[in-house]
């Protein structure tokens, strides 16, 4: 017996599909505190430190560390990523094809 599963393909964004407000700006702000925290993992700063290094309280570290972004603007989250001694480059290209939309990703070296 064989059970058919439904499913919807994913539009490429979860924040999309999920019907969330701005979800181009939810994926990348979600791309670079992902960026951040794994940095603060490698660092092993606890998150009385990583304030200290960030400029922020120690809450505020709590609440980027659980995704809790709403406080947070991207180019503030670039500039923690400036903080924690990295690079950060924005590069701007044509879009793959004309029926596309332009997207914005964060890629990490």
């Amino acid at each position: 017996m064989t059970h058919k599963i439904d499913y919807t393909v994913s539009s490429g964004n979860v924040f999309a599909d999920l019907g969330v407000a701005n979800p181009d700006e939810a994926d990348t702000k979600a791309d670079l505190a992902f960026q951040i925290n794994s940095l603060i993992e490698l660092r092993g700063l606890t998150q009385t430190e990583a304030a200290k290094v960030l400029g922020i309280s120690q809450p505020k570290v709590s609440a980027l560390m659980c995704g809790k972004l709403t406080g947070f603007s991207i180019e503030r989250l670039l500039h923690f990523l400036v903080d924690l001694d990295n690079d950060v480059q924005i590069v701007v290209t044509s879009k793959a094809t004309d029926s596309d939309r332009g997207h914005i990703r964060v890629l990490a070296q």
